[in-house]
């Protein structure tokens, strides 16, 4: 996401999803404002291993990594967990130097849409979302979002997992920002009864969208089935307003998720969101509705 000089925020494509799992690809996509950082981090770990007069299987061995992940974090072909910047500042008396790089190296685990994306919600005053498939990324509980990417095609790694799944509980950080943004979202009916996970996981995630629901700056409304009058059937959307007045707009579809700023378009979809908030439950309603749901998998 980047701005003009009149601080217009640019539409653009991307290759990854923000509520769904698909994506197109999951390698590591630090390469932006954080390469620097980890190529300078990566070879500061080589040269203190270096100056402690260790070989690479010596610090493997020492702070409990392979002798291949040792090799490919020296080679920034790998970026290296807290944990092994920890240790290894530990093992070869960096003095914290090399553990101070932890918060920089942490955020470049996230991928790169996300960052964006969770840089967007930090701005933002205002957040609105519909989402058909399922629970809004927001309000996802970690089993559920676990679940959710275990089902991407082509699979990923137990590792890439991780870091996804970590990925979207970082940019629930909005749900308890101060001043906290409005957060309104509306979901289809489907969303609530698919079982992704087992029954266990989605009885979860249903008493979590009580909780959240709790709070007084977030609204959750559903859209059911049986309702004839739908102003989303495009598909997902999401709409944020900033400070400023401005506002940008995102849908999705498999494989891509689109970033709008053009006014005229961001206008549509504002309606879009607005009449399909009246034509959904209200939120008292749709709380009796997910506690209907809840009872029914008793």
């Amino acid at each position: 996401m980047s701005t003009d000089n009149g601080g217009r925020r640019h539409g653009h494509q991307t290759d990854h999803t923000t509520n769904g799992a698909d994506g197109a690809s999951w390698e590591e996509d630090w390469e932006d404002e954080y390469g620097p950082a980890i190529r300078a981090t990566c070879r500061q770990i080589k040269l203190w291993r270096e100056g402690a007069g260790l070989t690479q299987q010596e610090l493997g061995d020492a702070i409990g990594y392979s002798l291949g992940m040792v090799s490919a974090v020296e080679r920034a072909k790998r970026l290296p967990h807290p944990d092994f910047l920890t240790k290894a500042d530990r093992v070869m008396g960096a003095d914290g130097k090399l553990a101070a790089m932890k918060k920089d190296v942490e955020e470049a685990r996230y991928p790169k849409k996300v960052r964006d994306l969770a840089k967007l919600e930090s701005e933002a005053v205002e957040v609105g979302s519909y989402t058909n498939t399922v629970i809004d990324g927001l309000l996802q509980t970690e089993e559920y979002a676990r679940a959710l990417f275990g089902l991407r095609l082509p699979s990923c790694s137990e590792e890439e997992l991780e870091r996804l799944v970590a990925a979207r509980m970082a940019r629930q950080e909005i749900l308890t920002r101060h001043p906290a943004p409005l957060l309104t979202f509306v979901q289809e009916e489907a969303t609530l009864r698919r079982p992704l996970g087992g029954r266990a996981v989605l009885r979860r995630q249903l008493e979590h969208l009580l909780e959240l629901s709790e709070l007084r700056h977030v609204k959750i409304q559903v859209m059911p089935t049986e309702i004839e009058e739908h102003a989303a059937l495009s598909g997902s959307l999401r709409v944020l307003s900033f400070k400023d007045r401005t506002a940008v707009a995102q849908n999705e579809v498999q494989l891509t998720s689109r970033l709008i700023s053009d006014p005229k378009e961001v206008r549509i979809l504002e309606m879009r969101y607005g009449m399909l908030r009246a034509q959904a439950l209200t939120p008292r309603e749709s709380l009796a509705f997910i506690r209907k749901v809840l009872g029914e998998m008793t």
